[in-house]
């Protein structure tokens, strides 16, 4: 996951910065410190460990159960900051608010809904009530689906009428990562190629 041996604790005293971001919406939930025992205890743990400076060390979450379930930590070009992308089980911030930047802090809405159609996926065919494990279950449908949509986005785009085309192309992917979800794709496949395809 991470080789602690590469951090600079020196140039912060004998900690480095940790930045908790949400895994699946990209939102960036607090930043805070670590010295190397918090990264050590969070990698035994799975759970983000920090040390504050009036505190000492801190597991995250411990008190009030909204901890930071910890899915990769990677460090900086320099080795003195360390990313913590993270599935949260409650707020993030003492406040209450999902980030301790605000509720107006926006993650990507993508990897949002791409997670939650895996959810759906994840779910037993007998929950399936809802739109997206219907098309799940459904090929013809899910097939049909797409291309309805990407009719109406043509359409909208012949007209040049943004609002509905923007409305149609978000429809659009939806239906495009849900038959892809289906097939055992997902958005961070899409993204690779597209990686690829930059370079």
């Amino acid at each position: 996951m991470i080789d602690l041996d590469r951090l600079d604790f020196t140039k912060g005293n004998g900690l480095v910065n940790v930045i908790a971001q949400d895994l699946r919406s990209g939102a960036v939930l607090m930043v805070a410190w670590a010295d190397r025992e918090a990264l050590e205890r969070t990698l035994a743990s799975g759970e983000l460990h920090l040390f504050s400076r009036t505190r000492g060390p801190w597991h995250k979450g411990a008190t009030s159960g909204n901890v930071l379930h910890v899915r990769e930590l990677v460090a900086d070009c320099d080795g003195d900051a360390v990313l913590a992308r993270v599935e949260p089980t409650g707020p993030a911030c003492h406040t209450g608010t999902r980030t301790c930047f605000g509720e107006t802090a926006r993650g990507d809405a993508l990897a949002a809904l791409d997670a939650t159609i895996a959810a759906r996926a994840a779910e037993p065919a007998a929950a399936g009530k809802g739109y997206t494990q219907k098309l799940l279950a459904d090929r013809n449908l899910r097939l049909k689906k797409i291309g309805e949509e990407a009719s109406e986005l043509v359409t909208a785009c012949a007209d040049n009428d943004v609002a509905r085309a923007t409305e149609e192309a978000a429809d659009l992917i939806y239906h495009a990562l849900v038959a892809l979800r289906a097939v055992g794709g997902s958005l961070d496949g899409v993204r690779d190629v597209f990686t690829q395809r930059a370079r």
